[in-house]
């Protein structure tokens, strides 16, 4: 009897043991798994500065992506029997709706970074200026909005992509998310767009490429 209890304590001893190796193991690898999104996000924080240029090619149209929320929404979309399109053609709405033209529109983003502020800064030195850090509002650096309401941005890494929310001054909503491709020479930005005078979403996927 003392046999058969001595051989229970130490399958008991050894079970424990693995158990306790098991967690260390799994422990180890959870730590060795969360500095490698730390350094990769430090790469990324790093990597995305710097001025990008539209790849028209890869990138979507933003006017066909206009026509489609505005089909999908019920509206309708004048037909053009004999003349083209004009280019940028659903650019320049009311004051209020000038970040959804800009992100969409502009050829142009320079990124700048020093953590915890982003400023993003477009065509006529459009500044867009915001944070990584959990605040919920941001001013802007353009005097534009020195007065009266202002658009507001706020982002959060999520692993190697730069997510970024606005509520522009419309009252609408969108959601952008930033990822390096072509080992960091290749930004490319999803998003989805909706203005409040929109009853659908604009999808939008635009591709740039780093200058210089």
């Amino acid at each position: 009897m003392n046999d058969v209890n001595t051989q229970i304590r130490s399958v008991s001893v050894l079970a424990k043991i693995l158990a306790l190796a098991s967690a260390m193991s799994v422990a180890c690898l959870s730590s060795a798994q969360q500095s490698q999104e730390e350094a990769g996000q430090a790469d990324v924080r790093q990597l995305i500065i710097g001025e990008w240029v539209i790849n028209d090619e890869l990138s979507d149209n933003s006017d066909d992506q206009v026509e489609e929320a505005i089909r999908e929404g019920g509206g309708k979309v004048a037909r053009r029997w004999f003349s083209k399109r004009d280019e940028d053609f659903y650019r320049g709405g009311p004051p209020e709706q000038e970040l959804y033209d800009r992100i969409s529109y502009d050829d142009i983003l320079s990124i700048e970074y020093a953590a915890p502020e982003f400023v993003f800064i477009y065509a006529d030195d459009y500044r867009r200026v915001f944070h990584t850090d959990g605040r919920r509002r941001t001013s802007t650096a353009n005097s534009f909005y020195a007065e009266g309401s202002a658009d507001f941005s706020f982002g959060n890494w999520d692993g190697a992509s730069l997510v970024v929310e606005a509520r522009p001054r419309d009252r609408g909503f969108t959601l952008e998310t930033y990822t390096l491709e072509e080992g960091g020479n290749r930004l490319r930005v999803e998003m989805v767009l909706e203005p409040s005078s929109f009853r659908a979403a604009i999808n939008l996927t635009r591709i740039y490429d780093r200058a210089n």
